[in-house]
C-alpha cells in the first residue's frame, strides 16, 4: 500500500475563553489537519498545532512545509516505511515539529488501520486507559482557586496550575488553590521558563507544604545548569518541557542529571517515532515520562493517548488540550470521561473524519 496523496488543512479553532501562561495567551488555536491518501483507499488523519512561541511556527508555514516538500517527498512511499519517511523528511527539513508531527500522527493512523487493530496495540499496548490532569490559566490566585474548585466538582481528580508572571503572587496562586480543593486532589505546577534558578529554589521551598507533585520547567528552556541547580536544592520533582524537544536534547539533561521527569510532546518531538526513542532513552536512565499537549483537537491528543497507552514509561499525563475548544470538528474517535481517556478497539487512532469548518 502506498501514499498516493497528501492534504493539509488549516482549521481555526476558537477556545472558550483565553488561555494564559507565562509565555503567551490564545483566544484560538490555529492548526493543520493533515490527511493521507493510499491507493488502496485508506486515510490516515493527523493534525499539526502551531504555537509559534514555543516551536517557532505558524499555519501558513506547516502549510508550506507540507504542501511544497514533505509531500513529494512521501508520493508514492510504503505506508508502512515509517522509519525510512521520517529520516527523509528529517533530511531536508530541519525543525518545524508540529509539520513533521502531523504526518507522523497521519503514518500512524495508516498503520493501525492498515493492521485492523487500534494504535496502542501496535505501540506496546500496557494499558488501554489514562487519567488526565486539567490545567487551570494563569490569573489571580481567587480566580485559579475558583476554577480549581469548579474542576475538582466535575471530578477531576489532578490539576496543573499555571504559574510564572510574579514570584509572591504564584506562591499565593498555589496555597489558595490548595486550600481550596483539599488534601486529596494531586496537584502539579507550570512556571513556563518563568523563573530565575535561584526565584526557582524559593518558589519550591516556599509551596513545598502545599503537597506539589512535580514543578514543571520552572527556568529557561537552555538553562540546563539552572534546571540543575534547581533539582538539587529542593525536594519537588523537576520536570523539564521547553528543554526537551529531541533525542539529543534528552540526553543532554540526562548525562548531566539536571531533571526528575521528562514531558514529552508529539508537536515537539516531531511525532510518535521520536517520541517513542525519548522514551526509551528515559527508561534506561531510570526517568520517568509524562506526555503532554498543546491546544489541539481530539486528533492530536488521541493520538498522544494511545502513545501513553503502549508506553510503560509514561506515567502521567497532560491531554486537556481539546477540553478548551468552542467545538468538537472530529468525527469518530473516543471522549474522555471527565479525565479518564479508555481506548476501545477502533483501529489507528479511531478518528473517522473532520468536520469542515
Amino acid at each position: 500500500m502506498r501514499i498516493k496523496k497528501i492534504e493539509a488543512i488549516p482549521i481555526k479553532l476558537k477556545l472558550k475563553k483565553t488561555f494564559k501562561t507565562a509565555i503567551r495567551q490564545t483566544d484560538c488555536a490555529q492548526n493543520v489537519i493533515i490527511k493521507i491518501f493510499t491507493d488502496e483507499g485508506l486515510v490516515g488523519i493527523g493534525e499539526a498545532a502551531t504555537p509559534t512561541r514555543i516551536t517557532g511556527e505558524t499555519q501558513e508555514s506547516v502549510l508550506a512545509v507540507i504542501n511544497n516538500i514533505i509531500s513529494p517527498l512521501l508520493s508514492g512511499s510504503e505506508v508502512f516505511d515509517i522509519e525510512r519517511m521520517m529520516e527523509k523528511i528529517d533530511s531536508h527539513v530541519v525543525g518545524n515539529t508540529c509539520a513533521k508531527a502531523g504526518i507522523d500522527i497521519a503514518l500512524h493512523d495508516l498503520l493501525g488501520k492498515t493492521c485492523q487493530k487500534p494504535l496502542y496495540k501496535l505501540l506496546g499496548g500496557y494499558r488501554n486507559f489514562v487519567e488526565t490532569d486539567h490545567t487551570v490559566s494563569l490569573d489571580t490566585p481567587e480566580k485559579m482557586a475558583e476554577v480549581a474548585e469548579t474542576l475538582v466538582r466535575k471530578g477531576f481528580n489532578i490539576l496543573k496550575v499555571k504559574l510564572g508572571l510574579d514570584p509572591e503572587r504564584d506562591i499565593q496562586r498555589v496555597k489558595a488553590v490548595r486550600k481550596r480543593i483539599g488534601d486529596q486532589i494531586i496537584l502539579r505546577v507550570d512556571a513556563n521558563q518563568a523563573w530565575s534558578p535561584k526565584e526557582a529554589v524559593k518558589i519550591i521551598k516556599s509551596i513545598e507544604e502545599s503537597n506539589v507533585e512535580l514543578v514543571e520547567q520552572p527556568v529557561k528552556a537552555g538553562d540546563i545548569e539552572g534546571l540543575k541547580y534547581v533539582k538539587n536544592r529542593v525536594e519537588v520533582p523537576i520536570m523539564a518541557d521547553e528543554s526537551v524537544f529531541s533525542i539529543e536534547d534528552a540526553l543532554r539533561l540526562i548525562k548531566r542529571e539536571a531533571v526528575d521527569i521528562i514531558n514529552i510532546k508529539l508537536m515537539k518531538s516531531g511525532g510518535i517515532y521520536s517520541a517513542r526513542k525519548i522514551i526509551s532513552i528515559a527508561e534506561a536512565a531510570g526517568i520517568e515520562c509524562m506526555i503532554g499537549c498543546m491546544i489541539e483537537s481530539r486528533i492530536g491528543v488521541l493520538a498522544a493517548v494511545h502513545l501513553a497507552c503502549g508506553a510503560k514509561n509514561i506515567t502521567r499525563v497532560d491531554l486537556d488540550g481539546a477540553m478548551f475548544l468552542q467545538d468538537d470538528i472530529v468525527i469518530g474517535g473516543i471522549k474522555p470521561d471527565v479525565g479518564i481517556f479508555k481506548l476501545d478497539e477502533s483501529h489507528g487512532i479511531g478518528i473517522k473524519d473532520v468536520q469542515k469548518v
